[in-house]
């Protein structure tokens, strides 16, 4: 073993498979790298983690998670159970995908709560990931494409994703992807950005027709002007419904949110109607549409006309026995 090699969880490895033909991969620690059965393609392992792919479109991500420190620990609980309708306390023993993991805060959750986990992400998020769950020896990490995700086929209890599937050129082809990777009886939960009013999609569209190709340097002045406003409340209540911009309580999170909506290349939004289309055509059923985790008169009333920018389209269901995409 040279100097170099990287310690790699064997448990992990034991689940990789070659994304183009799902056979076992196997760990070279001489070349400390993830090779195919035959050895004709073969991925390197940096700091423990398999990287199947590079940062391409989504460096933004990688920045914004390896930047910010945005994890809390009651807020996060109270988020992925209203996101995913998962009751942590059915999580204990289950095999769990986190599907776009960011910086690992739900992939923590999981592993709290007593989950095996494996958190996927095609940024460097997974570095920071890593090092949240340091201490949960159940908790994995590998970078990776969702489309391409190096794990076998009907393999976990549950698998979720929050606010990522989005950020790809195709959102189906991620969705169909991550859905193949549910058991028979598993459960399948998927968070995506609304669609709002015709007129809220077209400034906004039209804005970060600029911002995304503004580099980072310039963007974050932008990102820290957005957190000032959203934490003004007549501001925060009014103009962010017509350019989005975070009001989180904490502005470090506030800087977050508002550079993770105008920086990457890519964002679709989509419908409650589209999203459960999706889900019953991989396969899934006993479907339900979540409700969002703030309530109110006149929130409700926003949500359910689409003017909430940022708020999202949240489908959860089970997969079929023998479920099939149709």
């Amino acid at each position: 073993m040279n100097d170099k090699t990287s310690i790699i969880d064997p448990q992990l490895v034991a689940q990789l498979r070659d994304p183009a033909t799902g056979t076992q991969l196997a760990y070279d620690e001489q070349q400390d790298r993830i090779l195919n059965d035959d050895r004709s393609e073969s991925w390197p392992v940096i700091d423990g983690i398999p990287r199947f792919v590079s940062d391409e479109h989504l460096k933004s991500f990688g920045d914004q998670w390896n930047t910010y420190e945005v994890a809390h620990d009651d807020e996060d609980r109270a988020t992925f159970v209203a996101k995913t309708g998962m009751p942590l306390e059915q999580m204990r023993g289950l095999r769990v995908l986190d599907a776009g993991c960011g910086g690992g805060r739900y992939s923590k959750i999981c592993g709290e709560a007593g989950a095996t986990v494996i958190g996927a992400d095609h940024s460097r998020a997974v570095d920071k990931a890593t090092q949240l769950c340091s201490h949960l020896a159940d908790v994995r990490f590998l970078q990776a494409d969702l489309k391409q995700l190096p794990l076998k086929t009907e393999s976990f209890d549950f698998a979720f994703s929050i606010g990522v599937m989005h950020h790809d050129a195709d959102t189906r082809k991620v969705f169909d992807a991550v859905a193949r990777l549910v058991k028979p009886g598993g459960r399948y939960s998927v968070w995506l950005y609304r669609r709002n009013q015709w007129w809220q999609e077209a400034i906004n569209s039209s804005l970060r027709g600029i911002t995304r190709r503004l580099p980072a340097p310039v963007l974050k002045p932008f990102c820290h002007l957005g957190a000032i406003l959203g934490g003004t409340p007549i501001i925060n209540r009014t103009l962010n419904k017509i350019v989005n911009f975070s009001a989180h309580p904490s502005y470090e999170n506030r800087v977050c949110d508002t550079f993770d909506w105008w920086a990457p290349d890519y964002q679709y939004h989509h419908t409650v109607a589209e999203l459960s289309i999706w889900f019953r055509e991989a396969g899934f059923d006993q479907l339900q549409v979540l409700p969002p985790e703030k309530s109110g008169g006149f929130y409700n009333w926003a949500y359910e006309n689409n003017l909430l920018i940022g708020s999202g389209v949240n489908v959860t269901g089970i997969r079929r026995a023998g479920g099939d995409p149709v």
